[in-house]
């Protein structure tokens, strides 16, 4: 049996029309007609009232999701982007932090802090858990003090959901920063920005926002900014002063991603429409919707089941199945594309993604397939 879920309202617009792929990968996700429509306005002086009106609605917008009442700022870049300008706003040469990485996004992060001459205490935990609180406070305990703690809110590469909310009291008695990357959990599961003591968060426009890639947003606490007036590492393009200080006047630092902010826009609209907490609901339902599904099939989950992600399945791939050949079979054939595993995993283990633009038939979909075509490829 499959999780019972609610069909969405007609007015959050999440059809997905079936002569297109099925594209279930953890980002970039599908676009709802809004945002396609948003995405082919004309271009605006970004430099003019109108620019500061869309500036100033998505603003508004984010900090309602990112359910905060700091600064949040907007850089033409990926998420990676952002993982960087939240290092390089924060820390100066040599400053300890402490790295915890359950997952290659997470190993992502601590190669920048390395790269930028922090010195990073690296906790690295085994794919497939989470980074379990008392973990962390003895590491803080015992190898303190750390000017940061640095950690993946949910790891796209495993389908493992930290538990950030029991976390941030630990680093807040720590006296460390507290810098989560959200990038594919933010818009798509709770997050108390602001209740949770988070100083940076960093998401992307491309995962549960339903936009294209090429912009990441960040929320900047007042503790955060503190450490701004004091961090030493070079930057640049990635200035949060200076882009806080052209926000408050309708404008970005450099030439601002225009066509996406028309998407976001359009997409923060929907999600207001919908409700964040059916947003979250939705969001939920339709991930124990993909898990339980998987399981039916006989197919084991990767991430410990009680972290696991409500936007990505990691999946162990079957016994005696071409993973390259099932993969391929099912986009060809079958019009769903997942993801491979990473790193260690990429030959065994696939992932599916299930957050932004997403309902149920997208997941019956790809399930009903995933079936069909093992059961052809066992004969």
């Amino acid at each position: 049996m499959v999780a019972t879920l609610e069909r969405p309202p007609e007015s959050a617009q999440l059809r997905t029309p079936r002569r297109e792929l099925n594209l279930r990968i953890p980002g970039p996700t599908a676009l709802p007609p809004a945002v396609r429509r948003a995405l082919s306005e004309q271009m605006i002086n970004h430099r003019g009232p109108e620019f500061a009106a869309l500036l100033k609605e998505i603003t508004e917008g984010t900090q309602r999701v990112f359910q905060t009442r700091n600064d949040v700022l907007f850089f033409p870049a990926s998420g990676t982007g952002g993982l960087e300008a939240a290092l390089v706003n924060s820390f100066s040469p040599g400053d300890r932090v402490l790295s915890v990485t359950i997952g290659w996004f997470g190993e992502r992060w601590c190669e920048i802090a390395h790269a930028f001459g922090l010195d990073v205490d690296h906790l690295a935990l085994p794919w497939g858990t989470a980074a379990e609180p008392d973990v962390i406070a003895q590491r803080l305990d015992e190898s303190g003090p750390y000017k940061g703690v640095l950690i993946t809110h949910n790891e796209t590469s495993t389908g493992v959901t930290n538990p950030v909310a029991s976390i941030a009291p630990i680093v807040r008695r720590a006296g460390a920063l507290f810098l989560v990357d959200a990038v594919s959990s933010m818009g798509a599961v709770p997050i108390q920005t602001d209740d949770w003591d988070i100083d940076v968060a960093i998401t992307g426009s491309q995962k549960a926002w339903m936009c294209p890639p090429g912009m990441t947003m960040l929320s900047v606490s007042e503790r955060a900014w503190e450490a701004n007036g004091r961090a030493r590492l070079p930057r640049s393009y990635f200035d949060f002063k200076a882009a806080r200080d052209y926000q408050r006047r309708g404008q970005t630092p450099y030439t601002p991603a225009v066509g996406i902010m028309y998407g976001l826009r359009a997409s923060l609209r929907l999600m207001r429409k919908e409700g964040l907490e059916r947003v979250f609901r939705r969001h939920h339902l339709v991930a124990e919707r993909a898990r339980r599904g998987v399981q039916a099939l006989g197919m084991q989950l990767a991430a410990d089941r009680r972290y696991a992600s409500d936007t990505v399945t990691g999946v162990r791939a079957p016994n005696g199945i071409d993973l390259k050949a099932f993969l391929a079979r099912l986009r060809t054939e079958h019009g769903v594309v997942l993801a491979t595993g990473q790193e260690h995993w990429r030959d065994t283990h696939f992932r599916i993604g299930h957050l932004g633009h997403v309902r149920r038939a997208d997941i019956d979909h790809a399930l009903g397939a995933m079936g069909t075509l093992l059961a052809q490829m066992r004969g």
